[in-house]
Parts: C-alpha cells; sequence; structure tokens
C-alpha cells in the first residue's frame, strides 16, 4: 500500500538561520510539517512511514533560474571540447568523433573556448584540416556563435550575397568576402538554429529532455526556468508532461524567446504570442511565465554592448537598441509577463533599464518581477537603479570560472575586470540575487557552481588563483541566492525554495553537510536522495525515479 505521509527524520535542515537537526513530514505533494529536535513534537508518529536520513544534510531542491533544457540534453550528444587548450586539441576530438562513426551525415560540438583557438581564432580552415568531407558544427562555450566548416557553409546556404540579420553576424574575409565560418549572435539563432532543428525529430527532442532532467535531478535539482522556449521546445515539454502523468521530474518554467525583427509589428506579435501561451498553460506543470530578450552579445567574442571599447577598438553594437526595446518591454509589462532581459556589457545594462523605467512609467504600478542576466560588467550606479526598480540579478558563478577567464579578460584589457562578476555589490545594494548556471554554456551542476560561488576559485583547474575574490559569497548566502532568492526569481516563493509546511515537498539530501566542510569538498559532495513533488526521484542506490517504488526505511551510509 503506497503511504500518504512520510516522516524524515535525523536530518540537519538548511534554514535562513543556518543549518539545524530536525526532521520532514510530507504528504502527497507538500511538506505538511517541520519539526526541530529543539521541539518535542513527534510527527513521525502520525506518518505512515518513517525514513531515518542518518544524521545528513537536507537542502530545498535547488532552482536552476536560466537554463536550456533541450540544448543542454542535445550538448551531453555532441562533442565536448570546454576541455580543449589548443587547436589542435579541436582538431583531434573532430578527428575521433568522424572516425568512431563514419556514417554520421554531420558533426556537432560544444564548449569551445576562444582561448583554445590560437592566434589566428576561429576559421573554416582550421575545421577543414580535420574534418571537411561532412558538415561541422561547433557551438562556442557561451552559445552565442556557431563556428563551422566549408561544408556546413554550404549546407547552410551561406554565400557572399547572404545578407546579416539584424544584429548578427556572418564573419567574412575583408578582402574576398568569403564567410569565415563564424557566425555570431542573431545569424547564429536565427540561420543556425533554424537548420538544425530541422534535422532533428520529436524523438530526438523527447531523448534530449530526458537526458537533461535525468541529470538535474540527479545533481538535486527540482525547477528549472528555460530561458529561451521556442515553439519545439514547449511541445517537447508538454509531450513530457502528458508522458509522466502530469507530474514531471522537474518543475519547468518557461520565457518566451522574442527574436529581433525589422518592424515592431513583428516584435510586439512575439509578445502577444508569450501572452496567449502564459493563460494558457496556467496552472500546469510547465508554465510559460514571460519573454526573453538578448540584448547584447558576449565579451569573448566582443559583441557585448560596452561603454569604453575593447582592446581591438570595437564597442559592441547593441541588439536591441533603445527605440526597438522600449515598445516591446512595456508591452510585455503591461501584459504581466516576466521580462528576462540579456545584459552583460556595461551599455547593455544601461539600455535595459532605460526600457524598464519607461515602462514603469507608462504603465504605472502594477506587481512586477522582472530580471536582467548575467550583468557581467556592470556600472556602480547600475547596481543602485536596480536595486530600486526592484530588478532581480540573475547571476551564474560558473561564468566567473578562472578557467573561462583568459580571453573575457585580455578582450578588455583594462581596469574592468577588477570588477567582473560583482555579486556581493547587489547585495549590499539591496537587490535580490539569483544564481543559476544556464547550462550548457557552462556546467549544470548545483554544488561545483556553489564552490565557485563562495570561493570564486575554478571548479575546472584546481592550480589557478581566485577571480576577485573579494566578490565571493558565503555558504550560507550562496545556497539561499540558489533556492529561496531563485525562488522569489519566477514568482515561486511562495511554493518553492524553502523547506516550509504548505510547500512542495522539493529537497536535497546531501552525502555530507557542507558546513562541516571544507570549500572544495563541494566539488565531491553530491546527493544520495533527491525528492521532488513528494516522489523519492533519485537515490543514489537505486537510481533516477526508481526509488519512489521502494519501501526503504532508513538511508544507509
Amino acid at each position: 500500500m503506497t503511504p500518504t505521509s512520510t516522516t524524515y527524520t535525523n536530518a540537519i535542515l538548511f534554514t535562513p538561520e543556518g543549518p539545524v537537526e530536525g526532521s520532514i513530514t510530507v504528504s502527497r505533494q507538500v511538506i505538511t510539517a517541520v519539526s526541530l529536535a529543539s521541539t518535542t513534537s513527534d510527527d513521525s508518529a502520525s506518518s505512515d512511514r518513517t525514513i531515518d536520513l542518518g544524521g545528513r544534510f537536507v537542502l530545498p531542491g535547488f532552482i536552476d533560474s536560466h537554463t536550456h533544457l533541450l540544448m543542454l540534453g542535445q550538448s551531453l550528444q555532441k562533442v565536448q571540447l570546454r576541455e580543449a587548450r589548443t587547436p589542435e586539441d579541436i582538431q583531434a576530438a573532430l578527428r575521433a568523433a568522424r572516425e568512431a562513426d563514419p556514417g554520421a551525415q554531420r558533426i556537432l560540438g560544444s564548449g569551445w573556448l576562444y582561448s583554445a583557438t590560437g592566434i589566428e581564432g576561429p576559421h573554416r580552415d582550421l575545421l577543414d584540416a580535420a574534418v571537411s568531407d561532412i558538415p561541422v558544427y561547433l557551438d562556442a562555450n557561451d552559445l552565442h556563435s556557431v563556428w563551422v566548416n566549408t561544408a556546413a557553409l554550404a549546407e547552410l546556404g551561406i554565400t557572399e550575397d547572404t545578407e546579416d540579420p539584424i544584429g548578427g553576424t556572418i564573419a567574412r574575409d575583408p578582402a574576398t568576402g568569403t564567410a569565415t565560418g563564424m557566425i555570431l549572435e542573431t545569424a547564429a539563432q536565427q540561420i543556425v538554429w533554424p537548420a538544425l532543428a530541422c534535422q532533428a525529430t520529436d524523438a530526438d527532442r523527447d531523448s534530449w529532455l530526458e537526458s537533461a532532467m535525468r541529470r538535474y535531478v540527479a545533481s538535486g535539482v527540482t525547477s528549472v526556468v528555460d530561458m529561451a522556449v521556442a515553439q519545439d521546445d514547449l511541445d517537447t515539454f508538454q509531450r513530457a508532461e502528458e508522458r509522466h502523468g502530469g507530474h514531471l521530474p522537474l518543475r519547468i518554467k518557461g520565457h518566451w524567446f522574442i527574436h529581433r525583427r525589422s518592424t515592431l509589428e513583428e516584435n510586439l506579435r512575439q509578445v502577444a504570442k508569450a501572452a496567449e501561451l502564459a493563460e494558457s498553460t496556467r496552472g500546469t506543470s510547465v508554465r510559460m511565465v514571460g519573454i526573453k530578450l538578448v540584448l547584447d552579445g558576449v565579451i569573448d567574442s566582443c559583441t557585448a554592448a560596452m561603454k569604453e571599447p575593447y582592446v581591438d577598438g570595437t564597442l559592441g553594437d547593441p541588439i536591441w537598441d533603445r527605440d526597438a526595446l522600449i515598445p516591446v518591454v512595456a508591452a510585455a509589462d503591461a501584459a504581466g509577463l516576466q521580462i528576462a532581459i540579456h545584459a552583460i556589457g556595461d551599455e547593455a545594462s544601461d539600455i535595459a533599464l532605460d526600457a524598464l523605467e519607461a515602462a514603469y512609467e507608462q504603465n504605472g504600478h502594477l506587481e512586477r518581477r522582472h530580471r536582467i542576466e548575467h550583468l557581467e560588467t556592470v556600472t556602480q550606479e547600475n547596481v543602485r537603479r536596480l536595486a530600486a526598480l526592484n530588478v532581480v540579478a540573475s547571476m551564474q558563478p560558473v561564468h566567473a570560472d578562472p578557467a573561462m577567464q583568459e580571453n573575457w579578460r585580455a578582450v578588455l584589457g583594462d581596469e574592468r575586470i577588477e570588477r567582473a562578476y560583482p555579486w556581493t555589490e547587489f547585495v549590499d545594494a539591496g537587490a535580490t540575487l539569483a544564481l543559476s548556471t544556464d547550462a550548457p554554456t557552462a556546467p549544470h551542476a548545483p554544488l561545483p557552481n556553489m564552490f565557485i560561488a563562495t570561493t570564486r576559485k575554478s571548479a575546472l583547474d584546481p592550480n589557478l588563483p581566485a577571480n576577485l575574490p573579494t566578490y565571493a559569497l558565503s555558504l550560507q548566502a550562496a545556497l539561499q541566492h540558489a533556492t529561496k532568492d531563485a525562488a522569489y526569481s519566477c514568482r515561486a516563493e511562495g511554493e518553492e525554495g524553502s523547506l516550509a509546511p504548505g510547500f512542495f515537498a522539493d529537497f536535497a539530501v546531501l552525502e555530507s553537510n557542507p558546513f562541516d566542510d571544507h570549500p572544495e569538498a563541494l566539488l565531491l559532495n553530491s546527493p544520495v536522495l533527491v525528492v521532488s513533488d513528494g516522489r523519492v526521484r533519485f537515490d543514489a542506490h537505486n537510481g533516477y525515479e526508481e526509488a519512489h517504488t521502494t519501501d526503504a526505511r532508513t538511508v544507509h551510509s
């Protein structure tokens, strides 16, 4: 007989005041009681089942409040290039992939860093030297550009006459006009992504989603916000919802991706579509909650919009200028949608905040929960402006990993690198800071993310010095920013992100108490049990989504 209530006893619970001994009682999908060791109540006496956690640490399920689910799932099947350090490393990986699958129609790779492309930088000739007979598509680590070989350019139909879309660039040889193999920003989003999407089947997408959900749950994540939802993504989410009987292993909220088009009418039509989806998915386990606008590019490719030039003299043009952005933001704000604006460069955050201020003035008093994503370089004045507007600072510690900073620092090359990823400035100004990963631009696992957040050291290369450790967070603060504050960032603070009665029973049980360990132990720590929606979705002994059928009475050491 399936138990209707379970008490998890002998636990160390994460609370706003710090770790305390206690127990959690769960009935169906929600937490019905949280008892501390200092109290005399015994909720286990009235439960159908008791599970002894053996003194292990329990925290609310992590909420990855900025991710890309299908991209993550698909990236797991691509050639992994994040650890490549030289052009030769990249070429060797491609040759190995070609030899391993001689019948492949194309090679897809992900994660390459600009610092690994050599003095000449990414060029189709380098890829052709490794694989020339089939198309090669390599996503940059930041997902803002795709590096392709000559065969891929031909497959895409890119010629000297192909025009750049607004906000995008097909890199060309200045002497000949021939495409070099680098496709940046909206050119990647509007040319490469749709072309590759046509090559994928629904079965492929279902597989990518299941893979991403499995990886997330096993790492302690119980809720995500997908930040670039298109129709294929939403259809895949809803098929999974039906497949799982309306109870997905992960709670999914989505932001509809708004492409920059040439007319205001086209842009506003996309906002109207997002509003329709938000209404039609209300109350489901897959909810569309807002829109996503990519205002600028990234620093590594010098496409983030900056106030002062990069080392090469460029500034980086915004994808959305103020005149185009303000009416779109105002329309979404009036419709009650959450607005998430990608703004990495310091000029980009200026434009984003100007647009939000204009929308507030136009629409008057509303209940809002808008966000700015990444904020890798930002002026102190804009930190204060963001806090005053109650805009969430959505940031990713994994992007500050020292192993990913060599090219980032080189292209800025001045004092701006000394105020990089200033997490504590936002907190000190009174803003809500939500921590996430932006997977697959970085590893999805939350505990290494917490290691970087609390040390500013590298989770990939322990030999590197910390990246501006003055901006490091305490462990207590980092965990709160990745749970409670991440819930706030997606209007879920009343039901997710805390261990409290009435909240969803979403939590992770870790192998060891991170407050008792040295920081590096976060890189080795892992969940032994993950509960979502009141169901055990993962345990270290039975695996993913198997343990809910068992009648375990203790979590064994």
